[in-house]
């Protein structure tokens, strides 16, 4: 794969220049997000609400989709992770909402803690930009 196959997209979080990453990058036929949380700037939507966290985390990610032409229908896999079992029903109707007709592969983690001890869910998603077959 040459370097022009490769295109990265920052959102302008702060942590993306701290920690040397970018918000997704696309890579042949995929395009990979980063662990994405419902900040927007400085300020936490849904705070105290997984599922309004998931919620703007999610669409968070499918915006930056969007980067490259793409959006729901072309995500493959989504990988949730929660600082609380008790949020998993929350999270998962969020994420049923969102991709429940497309149906990607998914993993759903529970984790120590996040950075910031607000957040209570972080998502990455994946997606094919290649064609579609059923």
């Amino acid at each position: 794969m040459t370097s022009d196959a490769v295109r990265r997209v920052q959102s302008g979080s702060p942590w993306e220049e701290s920690f040397g990453f970018a918000r997704a990058v696309a890579a042949g036929d995929r395009v990979l997000v980063a662990g994405t949380t419902s900040f927007k700037g400085s300020v936490l939507y849904g705070e105290g609400d997984p599922y309004e966290q998931a919620k703007v985390a999610f669409t968070s990610a499918i915006e930056a989709l969007g980067e490259f032409g793409l959006g729901v229908e072309s995500v493959i896999r989504t990988r949730m992770y929660l600082a609380h079992l008790r949020d998993v029903d929350e999270v998962g109707r969020a994420h049923k909402e969102l991709f429940g007709s497309v149906r990607p592969v998914t993993t759903l983690l529970v984790v120590e803690g996040f950075v910031d001890p607000r957040v209570l869910v972080s998502v990455e998603v994946e997606a094919f930009r290649g064609a579609v077959n059923s």
